[in-house]
């Protein structure tokens, strides 16, 4: 399984075109650790998640974090999209707009066709997302407003389709579903195990079989994910960052973060916003 991450960013832009026709299926699945939304503006690409689809222009692809997805061919596809850290979201905020994601997780099809009038907006609201990513100077609070919008746009889609029958999730949808809703606070994997009424045993190691990954590694990655963000968009203090996402031992924060990412949070902090500070010339 190929695995990526959000990094230094909890809201990326993402941009993949397929020049010609690629007729071999991808080897093994890609699972990622961040939720993907892909719009296909052009060209046909088949792909295997939760079943088989062929997606063409207009049709987003909705990805909930831990779900192994492939292509298994593709005729000069191009797909715009968006990943984000569902984790560094505000649940009061963002929940209803979510939505559609957790309908995935329960059966619903991963795929959302936009009406043909919104799918032009959508696209512009993919291009300000690039631009502002790619500028000096950006600024957090826009991307997250973009990233709302477009999410409001999958909800209005998603409405007008008929869901799969709601059906119970697996055991690993609702394993992740747990970390994503309480890897903030404190979470062990006996935890996760108690909420979804398995063993940890069991749980962990359906966990690592689907997705690669141990559920003591997917919270992990939940709370440094938000770290980072905050890193990034605040000023708080690397010990208050460290309560805030989970770990009461700051210095056992500062060496989880060190390990993961080579410096500490101090460091990377000064590192990402020298390369974010806009150029005084």
């Amino acid at each position: 399984m190929s695995h990526d991450e959000l990094d230094p960013t909890p809201i990326r832009f993402m941009r993949h075109v397929c020049h010609g026709d690629y007729a071999r299926p991808m080897q093994s699945p890609a699972v990622h650790t961040y939720v993907a939304l892909a719009l296909h503006v052009g060209g046909r690409m088949r792909v295997e998640h939760r079943g088989e689809f062929e997606l063409r222009a207009g049709h987003l692809h909705l990805i909930p974090a831990g779900d192994a997805h492939r292509v298994l061919s593709a005729s000069h596809a191009e797909m715009w999209g968006i990943g984000f850290c569902r984790t560094c979201l505000d649940p009061a905020r963002y929940g209803d707009l979510l939505a559609p994601l957790d309908r995935v997780r329960h059966g619903a099809s991963p795929v959302v066709e936009l009406p043909a009038a919104r799918q032009a907006y959508v696209l512009d609201l993919l291009r300000e997302l690039e631009r502002e990513q790619q500028a000096a100077g950006a600024l957090p609070v826009v991307s997250e407003s973009l990233l709302a919008l477009v999410l409001a746009e999958v909800v209005r889609a998603s409405g007008s389709v008929r869901a799969a029958p709601a059906q119970r999730p697996s055991i690993v949808a609702e394993a992740l579903a747990v970390i994503e809703a309480r890897c903030l606070g404190p979470l062990s994997l006996k935890e996760v195990a108690e909420a979804v009424r398995r063993t940890p045993a069991h749980v962990t190691t359906a966990v690592k079989q689907a997705t690669g990954r141990t559920v003591v590694a997917w919270i992990v990655e939940g709370r440094l994910a938000e770290a980072r963000r905050r890193l990034l968009a605040t000023d708080e203090y690397v010990d208050v960052i460290a309560e805030r996402v989970g770990y009461a031992d700051s210095s056992h924060f500062v060496r989880l973060f060190r390990r993961h990412h080579g410096v500490t949070p101090a460091a990377w902090r000064a590192q990402h916003r020298r390369a974010q500070r806009p150029d005084p010339g």
